[in-house]
């Protein structure tokens, strides 16, 4: 653990970030790991988003079958998945499917156009106990081949949710105007409870991030719980946002001895509640 800590520490400043920002991000860390999640709730759903580094492991190991395992270890009822597509080529998807079903229960959100992709741009939505009512695929700004899986889920446990899921870019600029284009989707429709859930690869906590547009319209975002590095999680890249705040749990990290070398970031989770929604739908 000391060599992971010195060598991420070694990383970080040389990326030029001040020690004040280490100290606060380490801070922040310490505080995630020691909250607690449990269910309040039987009509409350497990969310989850995991960037799963295209199976390649903090041991440089490709291993599709532990990131299934890492799955199965979260037992969410919707998760959203980045990088499970090869990036070039034909983008074949990385994972057995099949056998995670089985394993699992969680089954596909189809998208159209990519024969041997699991998703788009690397992004996969897979659920269970529900249905899907409605997918699209959208592309996002930048230079970088960047996209956003959209779907309506009905839940079994009553409710429907909009889930987008996606994966920003690199640049700070694109990812500006990304933000924007998810803010534009998910108050299309604000009858119905959506998450955004991803890696957004926004470090900053600050005024001078990228996702203030989603802090201006839905109020505060969630705590910022960090996840990467996996082996020693400084910053915050994942993140499950909600546009009302009214269903979302705290979120905490999946942090297990498995996911800390399965891949290069922690899975995160939240518990929705959609009975506030459908509670104001009844009045």
């Amino acid at each position: 653990l000391i060599s992971d800590r010195k060598e991420t520490e070694t990383i970080m400043r040389r990326m030029g970030l001040p020690a004040t920002v280490l100290a606060n991000i380490r801070k922040a860390r310490h505080a995630v790991h020691s909250t607690p999640l449990s269910r309040t709730s039987p009509s409350e759903v497990l969310v989850a988003s995991y960037n799963v580094h295209k199976c390649v492991g903090m041991d440089g190991r490709f291993d599709p079958e532990r990131i299934g395992q890492v799955i199965h270890e979260i037992d969410a009822d919707v998760i959203a998945l980045q990088e499970a597509d090869k990036r070039f080529g034909d983008r074949n998807g990385l994972l057995n499917l099949a056998r995670l079903e089985r394993d699992t229960g969680l089954a596909i959100v189809p998208v159209s156009g990519m024969a041997k992709a699991h998703g788009w741009h690397g992004n996969v939505v897979l659920f269970r106990r529900g249905a899907v009512r409605d997918v699209h695929q959208i592309r996002l700004p930048g230079l970088e081949p960047r996209g956003a899986v959209v779907a309506e889920i009905e839940l079994e446990a009553g409710g429907a949710v909009r889930i987008v899921a996606a994966h920003f870019g690199l640049l700070r600029r694109a990812r500006q105007h990304q933000a924007r284009m998810i803010f534009d989707i998910m108050k299309a429709r604000e009858e119905i409870p959506t998450l955004l859930l991803g890696d957004l690869n926004e470090w900053r906590l600050n005024g001078r991030s990228a996702l203030t547009t989603l802090d201006t319209a839905f109020g505060p975002l969630p705590a910022a719980v960090p996840s990467f590095p996996s082996r020693l999680p400084l910053f915050a890249l994942d993140r499950i946002i909600a546009n009302r705040n009214d269903i979302l749990s705290p979120v905490t990290v999946h942090d297990t001895p498995l996911a800390r070398v399965a891949s290069d970031h922690l899975p995160i989770k939240a518990f929705v509640n959609l009975a506030p929604a459908l509670e104001r739908e009844a009045a």
